[in-house]
């Protein structure tokens, strides 16, 4: 087993052991995943991937972090932009398919959302205009980007450039799949497709290998790991909480979700353009010279340097 395979075994090893096993602890206390206690017990769960991703490029393949993408990179902003408003493109096109597929429509004061999801005989809270909802969600997405770090800094900062370096389109859909695979354990029990989470397994995998490809195109042509983090963290700020408020309780979650089958349509026109465009080429991807002189000659002072 070379340095480079090592260094992806274990990296899974422990990014998977460190998510399912809490996970696991917290599900077998009673916790539903679909509850605000779970999102708060599991919070560390979500950084298993990048102190995985650490402790492999620290002391099992002692790399180092020059083609970590820590920096920021604001002379990309265009791209950071991208990755924070895509989720409202993609909300929009939902919104105007659903109906015209006849897979159900969308309540846009998000009230039928609210009482399907909060427990019966629960006060319904004011819920602001659709409008402010969004705008005060994307901006949320900001501060939710530290939180995304945890898993991006794993999963598109290590693992994806790091397992077909030469074949970037290959490595997104493979990271995609573990990336997937990853989230079983939660999506089985109904975190994101509760009417359907056995069939939400095969809906989840093929959004993640696109979103794989599209967080993918923002990191490289970035070079910064906090593009796609940012654009994560909207996924889950923007995209899933409007989707869920606004069809819940009028429609199947696994065709209306930010992440579901309708989300295809332009996630998957994103990911067309990237791969068919040349957008994911192994030439000037970040890092890549640092990488292949690691993994020519492992521990020279290149390729070990210092965390920054």
């Amino acid at each position: 087993m070379n340095t480079r395979t090592k260094g992806i075994a274990v990296y899974l090893l422990i990014a998977f052991a460190l998510a399912w096993i809490p996970w696991e602890i917290v599900i077998r206390l009673g916790i539903s995943v679909r509850t605000p206690q779970f999102q708060l017990a599991s919070l560390p769960s979500a950084f298993a991937p990048a102190f995985a991703a650490f402790i492999v490029r620290k002391w099992v393949t002692r790399e180092g972090f020059a083609d970590a993408g820590l920096r920021l990179n604001l002379s990309k902003w265009r791209y950071y932009l991208v990755g924070w408003l895509l989720p409202l493109v993609v909300v929009g096109c939902i919104v105007v398919l659903a109906p015209l597929l006849g897979l159900g429509k969308a309540d846009l004061s998000m009230m039928r959302g609210a009482k399907a999801i909060l427990p019966p005989g629960t006060p319904l809270p004011h819920i602001p205009s659709l409008w402010i909802s969004a705008a005060v969600l994307t901006f949320f997405a900001v501060l939710g980007a530290p939180v995304s770090f945890g898993e991006e800094f794993g999963w598109r900062s290590y693992l994806q450039l790091r397992l077909f370096p030469q074949q970037p389109i290959l490595s997104a859909v493979v990271t995609g799949l573990f990336w997937s695979l990853w989230h079983f354990p939660v999506l089985v029990r109904g975190y994101a497709f509760p009417d359907n989470p056995y069939s939400g397994l095969i809906v989840f995998t093929i959004s993640a290998v696109l979103l794989s490809i599209i967080f993918g195109w923002l990191r490289l042509k970035t070079a910064s790991i906090w593009s796609t983090s940012l654009a994560h963290a909207a996924t889950n700020a923007v995209g899933g909480n409007l989707t869920m408020l606004m069809f819940t309780g009028g429609a199947s979650l696994i065709w209306v979700l930010d992440l579901g089958i309708l989300a295809w349509i332009p996630l998957g026109a994103l990911s067309a353009w990237i791969v068919f465009t040349g957008q994911l080429k192994p030439a000037g991807a970040p890092g890549l010279a640092v990488f292949e002189t690691w993994e020519a000659h492992p521990g020279t002072k290149d390729s070990s340097s210092a965390l920054r």
